[in-house]
């Protein structure tokens, strides 16, 4: 048997480690050497990035069924436990039977590794492995029972499919507190997504938005070599085909929609209910994932998606959208539009109004646009008779709730430009927005119904946010700047007196 020089490099590196000494058994059942996918290596990459930069690790990981996240956090936290001192590491599961074969998988790993590689462990129980001489250890706990972890002091935390959590209050208060926010922890909360509006949900949009320190991690499942199949004569419908080149430059190839179809005649029910199952169990995009619990949805998300993946220039009139906030995490969010191309998206949290005013301020020295459309509803107004007194006449306030132009079809002028946004995305032409998660979710988020008198009426933010879904700041940035229509010339909209926004008022 080849002798093996365990080298630095390879004690320090999990990818190196891992091909060399850890021992997983695939899903046939055979143990073999663990060499990392390509999901793995994606998730590690980012991880070890984010530990870089900011000297720990905070992460909410989504991902489809089976791709081997857990796998990769079990091994990561154990080559930090061997390889380092002082590291106490605990996993909490969703329920008994998950922690038991996490556990198991662990235990696999430091029973395989060659003698003399680390120390033996000073106890190996059903739910523990602890090293004295390293200060070291690891252990593991089930969501169902609330004080599971609280008393402990631990470095490395992984919450395996956490959106099945029970208790997540008391474990959000408890356990997660019982790590410190020093260099060197890790925080790693990984689940297949379960409905939106749950603590998991809540941590991932956080994330999206930059309302917390995490970041966000979502694996494709078609980045698995093992999700595909061969059927002869196969070819794409439309439909598919229409997938297919959202996705192929991103991994996905015919093998895995000819996997897709096989998979998706085999689960029960009509075929719409096994295709919102598959996209559950096996997203392709995060919004699959967190699937709306709500059927009226405004925007759907194949035109966002392909919004996204287009490639677009333009020369004409730049137009800009100013969502404005303060306070409350809410974003000031602001977007560039010329045309048919929507480009660099930028939010900010907490900035005051001369701050806000600062940033339009560098905006028009730099981008010279020919308006600035900013939403004048609360503290906007404040900004916008700032800009105006300062002389910045293409700053334009834009109040959504005031009457629209085509009263007879919307509720409010906020339906009507939502409903221009919707056309422009949906039109025959292509077009492009920025490739980002974060405005995706915020334009797929919103519902909408029709008054008695027939008329459109956008869901409020107030509403969405008591059914879980972040408040649409992008979304909003990006509808203001339809106030001058697809494209600036000087805007179609009347602007009627100001009116007093009174308490209750619908927007």
């Amino acid at each position: 048997m080849e002798q093996i020089v365990v080298t630095d490099e390879i004690i320090k590196s999990l990818p190196l480690f891992s091909e060399l000494f850890f021992v997983i058994r695939t899903k046939s059942g055979t143990p073999v050497k663990f060499k990392l996918n390509k999901a793995q290596l994606y998730i590690h990459s980012r991880l070890e990035a984010q530990l870089k930069e900011t000297g720990k690790v905070r992460a909410v990981l989504l991902k489809g069924r089976q791709q081997g996240c857990s796998t990769l956090i079990q091994a990561r936290f154990l080559h930090r436990v061997i390889t380092s001192r002082g590291k106490k590491a605990f996993i909490l599961t969703h329920e008994l039977e998950a922690t038991k074969n996490l556990f198991d998988m662990t235990k696999r790993y430091y029973e395989n590794l060659p003698d003399g590689l680390c120390p033996k462990a000073d106890k190996s129980s059903a739910r523990e492995l602890r090293f004295n001489d390293f200060d070291s250890g690891y252990s593991v706990g089930t969501a169902g029972n609330k004080s599971t972890g609280r008393s402990q002091t631990i470095q490395l935390f992984h919450g395996s499919e956490t959106a099945f959590w029970e208790n997540t209050d008391d474990h959000a208060t408890g356990i997660l507190q019982a790590v410190p926010s020093d260099s060197g922890t890790e925080i790693i909360l990984e689940s297949t997504a379960n409905g939106i509006g749950n603590y998991y949900h809540q941590m991932w949009c956080n994330a999206i938005s930059g309302k917390s320190d995490y970041q966000a991690i979502f694996i494709p499942w078609y980045w698995q070599d093992e999700y595909t199949s061969h059927t002869p004569n196969f070819k794409l419908t439309d439909e598919e085909e229409y997938i297919y080149d959202i996705y192929k430059d991103d991994g996905l190839t015919l093998a895995h929609m000819d996997w897709r179809r096989v998979k998706i005649s085999g689960f029960s029910g009509d075929e719409e209910a096994a295709l919102d199952h598959f996209k559950q169990e096996y997203p392709m995009s995060a919004e699959e994932a967190f699937r709306n619990p709500i059927d009226n949805v405004f925007i759907h998300a194949k035109y966002v998606m392909k919004a996204r993946k287009a490639n677009v220039e333009s020369d004409t009139n730049l137009v800009i959208g100013v969502d404005p906030a303060i306070g409350n995490n809410d974003r000031t969010s602001i977007i560039r539009r010329r045309g048919r191309l929507a480009y660099k998206l930028q939010t900010f949290r907490n900035h005051n109004t001369m701050e806000v005013c600062g940033l339009l301020v560098e905006i028009i020295r730099t981008e010279r646009p020919s308006k600035i459309f900013i939403d004048c509803i609360g503290i906007g107004a404040g900004i916008v008779d700032r800009m105006n007194e300062m002389g910045y006449d293409e700053v334009i306030g834009v109040n959504v709730a005031r009457s629209a132009n085509q009263k007879s079809k919307f509720r409010n002028l906020r339906a009507e430009l939502y409903w221009d946004l919707r056309e422009w995305l949906c039109q025959e032409m292509p077009v492009q927005i920025p490739d980002s998660d974060e405005l995706h979710g915020d334009l797929c988020g919103m519902g909408y119904k029709y008054t008695s008198n027939g008329l459109l009426q956008i869901e409020g933010k107030d509403q969405m946010k008591a059914r879980g879904m972040p408040s649409p700041d992008t979304a909003d940035s990006l509808m203001l700047t339809f106030y001058s229509g697809n494209y600036d010339s000087s805007s179609i909209y009347k602007v009627p007196p100001p009116i007093v926004q009174r308490p209750g008022f619908f927007v």
